[in-house]
């Protein structure tokens, strides 16, 4: 991991926002007692219906209950985005968590993507490689992109705002302001 960065630029007489560079690491304490929770939840017996019309049948609940505290594999999963340029930076008093992938197109257009609510850059990791490097996928330079998979406020690895009002504009304006910071090295 490399010491924080500072963006490439800022207007004279202000300091830059920090940017970080982040790793995904969580505790495996963290994680045997997500376990035991898990593991521990009160599920009802059965249903009284034999379809879904009262929700999702326990007998589902309980095999999904299995997976996530004996099959899922959270060390594979911290591999993925930790395969990437990862950063944080505070944007309008929320640390946000961001992934950026430079394309080796240098005349690539820059472009943020966001997950949804709830979500996570997770789900958005499978694009990166077709977006930054199109030719190894079939496409052109024009296809190109310079990648930021930013996180939303309260969600994957960004912080928790402590207000309300984290609405679609306000969200606009700290991608905006995202967009102007850049990574060093």
């Amino acid at each position: 991991m490399s010491l924080p960065t500072e963006p490439t630029s800022a207007p004279a007489g202000t300091t830059a926002p920090r940017i970080r560079p982040f790793e995904v690491h969580v505790p495996e304490e963290q994680l045997g007692e997500l376990r035991r929770r898990v593991g521990a939840a009160r599920l009802p017996s059965r249903e009284l219906v034999a379809d879904r019309a009262q929700g999702v049948q326990p007998a589902t609940v309980r095999e999904l209950a299995r997976y996530w505290a004996d099959g899922y594999d959270w060390r594979a999963c911290e591999e993925r985005p930790n395969a990437l340029p990862q950063h944080t930076t505070e944007i309008d008093g929320v640390e946000i968590h961001f992934v950026h992938v430079r394309s080796p197109h240098p005349d690539a257009l820059p472009l943020i993507m966001t997950h949804g609510r709830p979500g996570s850059v997770v789900e958005l990791l499978e694009t990166v490689g077709p977006l930054t490097d199109p030719t190894a996928h079939g496409g052109t330079p024009a296809d190109a992109f310079h990648l930021v998979l930013a996180s939303l406020p309260g969600y994957g690895f960004s912080g928790e705002p402590t207000e309300l009002g984290r609405e679609s504009g306000r969200i606009a304006r700290a991608w905006a302001e995202l967009a102007a910071r850049r990574p060093t090295g």
